[in-house]
């Protein structure tokens, strides 16, 4: 049988054109000799133009000059992945064969925006219902995510070799600096001869101080005495100071893709998703569903499109040079009275957002459990604003428990995840720490979704989640859950915490 000449339409918004990627890999892992036509609106072509499953890009210029490119090029299968009038014209006028399509509940999405009526088509993601599309044909799905190379950026890539002083701006929470670390370590693979500043907030300056290829870092005090216009100009004079080059935009508020035009910055790199979009120069896509590390790494694809993620980029803090920190959290562990090789669970209860903290009481429970039954020290952290939640958790444990919690700087609370076996916490940013040095992180979410990509990065953790329809409920959590019931923390058990644990601390025990 000849291999197959595939045609896949998608005339979408830019998201909807990153989100077709794992079809593509699907296609060719069934057929690897497979050649595959994506169509699309012109301005998207060039996101698709570097991915290595696409043999060919065509740009939709009018419904007529389509059909008569798809009609000369003797496709045998034609997947519809838009699913308007347009293009079930398109597919019944173009005489291909075979025909798939995939199933867009868009009058279920309409009933819900107008009328908040829910459906249980809108319980499954885009990307859920495009792979769902290729069952038609008898394609197994071994592929279900984005990877960095899947997508490029808004325009062709063009040299970067002028470059030598470059900015990356990131200035939101712990965890978005710490899936940044890769992107900075990143730089200078494109730019060897570059000159790297990062800015950032006082509270996560440390993150940066010491990164490799990290030569400067920049405050902002946006929360303090930076705030306000005045602190906007004084950021922007600071900037246009550094006399940058490039400025690699990785948070998406509107007031850091202002900062970085009013410094000048010649050529600027941000997401399209950003709110100040239209003051970049260049834009890349900001897919739900892809890693958040591979999301920030994505904003060299204008300058290196061949750039694909590593087991680098997902241990970004291991084998860390022992410092002043390590020393003292090391005595620290000595004095309480932990071995050096004794095995260490951390918990963080904690959390910004009251609706990502799983029960304190079962937090507890579990770390009772750990301490009596599987003969392991458990140490509490968190920030200054956890301490009476971690005092309620150490006084229900009945087990005795170390609490360090606002008891750390970051370098010292860095090492100390550094050296656990285990870390159980809620989606925070100690979580990023745990995963970025090869720590097993048992992870409980609640509002957030793998779909916001803020999961453990790499390969041996887990994650408890219940699968509730009203899951996500916003991108960070709330104040209180909008259904007033909590399930997606409630429905997650100390049982199955505790299995999952003596799991990864098992794992953990296997020599690799």
């Amino acid at each position: 049988m000849p291999s197959p000449n595939i045609l896949v339409l998608r005339l979408s918004s830019l998201g909807d054109v990153v989100l077709t990627a794992p079809v593509y890999r699907n296609l060719k892992a069934h057929w690897p000799d497979a050649r595959i036509t994506v169509l699309v609106k012109p301005q998207f072509a060039a996101v698709l133009a570097g991915n290595p499953q696409v043999d060919e890009v065509l740009t939709y210029r009018g419904f007529l000059a389509a059909l008569s490119a798809i009609r000369e090029r003797g496709f045998t299968h034609l997947l519809d992945l838009h699913g308007t009038g347009r293009t079930v014209l398109l597919r019944r006028l173009s005489g291909v064969p075979n025909v798939a399509a995939y199933r867009k509940a868009a009058l279920a999405r309409r009933l819900y925006v107008y009328f908040r009526w829910a459906s249980p088509a809108l319980a499954k993601h885009t990307l859920e219902r495009y792979l769902e599309a290729l069952a038609a044909w008898g394609v197994p799905i071994v592929h279900r995510g984005l990877q960095l190379g899947d997508y490029g950026g808004s325009q062709p890539p063009r040299a970067a070799a002028e470059a030598k002083r470059v900015l990356i701006m990131q200035t939101s929470f712990l965890g978005d600096a710490l899936l940044t670390v890769p992107l900075a370590r990143r730089v200078k693979e494109v730019l060897p001869e570059a000159r790297l500043s990062v800015m950032t907030r006082p509270e996560t300056a440390d993150v940066f101080r010491g990164c490799p290829g990290v030569d400067e870092v920049l405050l902002d005090d946006k929360k303090g005495a930076g705030r306000g216009l005045a602190g906007l100009r004084h950021a922007a004079e600071v900037l246009k100071a550094g006399r940058f080059d490039l400025a690699l935009v990785a948070h998406r508020s509107f007031r850091t893709a202002l900062i970085a035009r009013l410094a000048g910055i010649p050529r600027r790199i941000g997401f399209a998703a950003s709110a100040g979009a239209f003051l970049f120069h260049e834009t890349v896509p900001f897919p739900w569903g892809a890693p958040e590390a591979e999301r920030n790494l994505a904003l060299l694809l204008p300058l290196a499109p061949l750039l694909r993620a590593g087991p680098q980029d997902s241990l970004y803090l291991a084998g860390g040079t022992p410092g002043d920190a390590a020393a003292a959290v090391a005595k620290r562990l000595a004095d309480a009275g932990v071995a050096e090789g004794e095995r260490l669970v951390g918990i963080h209860p904690g959390s910004i957002w009251p609706t990502k903290r799983w029960l304190p009481e079962r937090f507890a429970a579990l770390a009772g459990r750990l301490t009596r039954e599987d003969r392991v020290r458990v140490v509490l952290i968190g920030g200054p604003g956890d301490k009476e939640l971690s005092a309620g958790v150490a006084a229900g444990a009945g087990a005795p428990l170390l609490d360090w919690t606002g008891k750390t700087t970051l370098p010292e609370l860095l090492a100390l995840i550094a050296r656990l076996d285990l870390l159980v916490t809620n989606d925070s940013g100690p979580m990023h720490v745990a995963a970025a040095n090869g720590v097993p992180v048992l992870a409980l979410f609640g509002p957030t979704t793998r779909e916001l990509g803020f999961f453990p990065y790499g390969e041996g953790h887990r994650v408890l989640e219940a699968d509730l329809r009203c899951r996500p409920c916003g991108l960070h959590g709330a104040k209180e859950c909008p259904e007033g019931h909590f399930l997606c923390m409630r429905l997650i058990t100390v049982d199955q915490a505790h299995r999952a644990a003596q799991d990864l601390l098992a794992r953990k025990a296997v020599p690799a």
